[in-house]
């Protein structure tokens, strides 16, 4: 592969996870400014299939405002983000869309956005470590 078919690569992943990380951004501020707040209460915790198997993701189970149960699992998943089972927890969702339920935490509403654009810098450090390489 040559350098600027590498670099042409790296550059168009950077952009699609900055695409991906902007989305993100929007979908928080939308939650932040006219989303449901609704208390929610960890249910349980299951093994995290995409892993080694040793993180434990945390199921969450909250009312929405028809009076169903939904119950999610936070996209933020890893070492240090566990939750205690029986927990009560703040969630937030949009209105008629409870599957865009996140816990109104930090770590939980910022997370994705924080790790999809620091990939997106990452991409871009290897486009611009190619195109050193190349002149």
């Amino acid at each position: 592969m040559s350098n600027a078919w590498g670099m042409a690569m790296c550059g168009a992943v950077a952009l699609l996870l900055l695409g991906f990380a902007v989305r993100e951004v929007v979908l928080v501020r939308r939650l932040k400014w006219a989303g449901i707040r609704t208390p929610g209460v960890m249910v349980d915790n299951t093994r995290d299939d995409y892993s080694d198997g040793h993180n434990w993701v945390p199921d969450i189970a909250f009312v929405d405002q028809q009076g169903h149960r939904v119950e999610f699992s936070p996209q933020m998943r890893g070492a240090g983000l566990n939750l205690a089972r029986g927990l009560e927890v703040q969630v937030v969702y949009e209105d008629g869309k409870p599957k865009t339920a996140r816990v109104l935490m930090w770590k939980y509403m910022m997370g994705p956005a924080v790790y999809l654009m620091l990939s997106a810098v990452a991409f871009t450090g290897a486009a611009a470590a190619l195109l050193a390489l190349k002149n």
